[in-house]
């Protein structure tokens, strides 16, 4: 009876009764073929080929060592300098087998580096990409055999990564994280995606591209940090809680005043005029001001619109509030004036000091009354807007002009 031979690796089972006093030969081979199933080989794939045969066994093997096959090792490394894409037929399609695979090629041109596509026969195939390695099992089907990846489906209870991570799909979180975790992503049915870290200065960190800080939650706060501008294309709603805005560093008068992006709200020192206020974050950004003294900002008709377009002194603890309209460009939206009697009108002028049946400042002013009684006639021209705490009263013989479009109120 002649020797007959394994299907997927070819290993000789000899006949009965045949090879009487050389079964030893035979036996070595076969002996070959197991010690290569448990190990590696590099095979080198020509230079710029763009197929190459893999062969396990021979379609019809015989005895001897032309039976011992570059496919019947387990870990294969395939090395050569491709110029393109190489596609590795694995050899018979009915050989049922696994391999480790690395594809440790080279690219021979610019414009690689290539993959090696592994197939067996008309069905699925494998693609290794270049540098990486990938367990994968042959069917054996015949025509149609397929290629499948062993490891697809892989289900670990734990998994300790030295290197990084790399997911071409979606990486599903399905558990809950624990406070002691250093850095992990969650899910419950609940709660959605969380993200549970631990830092000496934040706990959760978001980067950009350019490892630059863009989101930051502060070690052991529900606080969060936005480094950068914070957009909203809805409202945004503090839940019962306060709005608070930041208090920038102080800024001394000048004529351009230099106000910092490091806040909304600024003390303003020293008593130089004020002509314009330099660009801070941009159209829409509002500010406010906080006088330490008296300091006249002069009204202009683009830069700096001040109300009533007339030039205003301030006094210490007047608070101005302006928005900026455009890029350098302030309007006055608001005013809180010190005090309930203040004193001082756009000029600093008190309403009883002027020439009897003069205004009081310039038109436009905004008129704070520092007496409860007027014992010198004034006038208030249009657009001059005055105010006081009552009661007030005026002197016998004495006047209170209030021209036409100017307004006083009695608080």
């Amino acid at each position: 009876m002649a020797s007959s031979y394994t299907t997927s690796f070819g290993i000789e089972k000899i006949g009965s009764g045949e090879q009487s006093g050389a079964w030893g030969d035979t036996t070595n081979h076969n002996l070959d073929i197991l010690d290569r199933i448990a190990s590696y080989k590099s095979v080198a794939i020509t230079t710029n080929a763009d197929t190459h045969t893999l062969t396990v066994r021979e379609a019809s093997p015989g005895s001897g060592t032309e039976n011992l096959q570059d496919g019947m090792y387990r870990v294969i490394k395939f090395t050569g300098a491709l110029d393109s894409n190489c596609t590795v037929t694995v050899a018979p399609n009915t050989t049922s087998a696994f391999f480790i695979i690395i594809n440790a090629t080279t690219d021979s041109g610019s414009s690689g580096p290539y993959s090696v596509i592994l197939t067996q026969g008309s069905g699925a195939n494998i693609t290794v990409a270049n540098g990486k390695s990938a367990i994968v099992y042959m069917d054996g089907a015949g025509s149609g055999a397929a290629v499948v990846d062993a490891i697809s489906d892989l289900q670990l209870a734990t998994l300790t990564a030295s290197g990084d991570v790399t997911a071409s799909g979606t990486f599903n979180a399905l558990g809950d994280t624990a406070a002691s975790d250093k850095a992990a992503m969650g899910y419950t049915a609940a709660e959605g995606l969380i993200l549970t870290g631990q830092g000496s200065t934040n706990d959760v960190t978001i980067k950009n591209d350019a490892d630059a800080d863009v989101l930051e939650i502060p070690t052991g706060t529900t606080n969060v940090t936005v480094v950068g501008n914070f957009t909203a294309s809805g409202n945004i709603a503090t839940n019962g809680s306060q709005s608070q805005w930041s208090k920038g560093a102080d800024v001394a008068s000048n004529s351009a005043l230099a106000v910092l992006t490091d806040g909304n709200y600024f003390d303003v020192t020293g008593t130089t005029t004020i002509t314009s206020i330099n660009t801070t974050g941009g159209a829409g950004t509002v500010i406010k001001l906080h006088f330490d003294g008296a300091c006249q900002i002069t009204h202009h008709a683009t830069n700096l619109i001040l109300a009533g377009a007339q030039n205003f002194t301030t006094e210490a603890g007047d608070e101005l509030e302006f928005v900026e309209y455009d890029t350098g460009k302030y309007r006055q939206t608001g005013w809180c004036l010190a005090g309930t009697k203040p004193g001082g009108g756009g000029g600093g002028a008190f309403l009883g000091e002027g020439a009897s049946g003069s205004s009081v400042g310039n038109s436009g002013d905004i008129i704070r009354v520092n007496e409860n009684t007027l014992n010198t006639s004034q006038t208030m021209v249009a657009t001059d807007n005055g105010s006081c705490t009552g009661p007030f009263s005026i002197a016998s013989g004495v006047t209170l002009t209030i021209s036409s479009g100017a307004t006083f109120v009695v608080i």
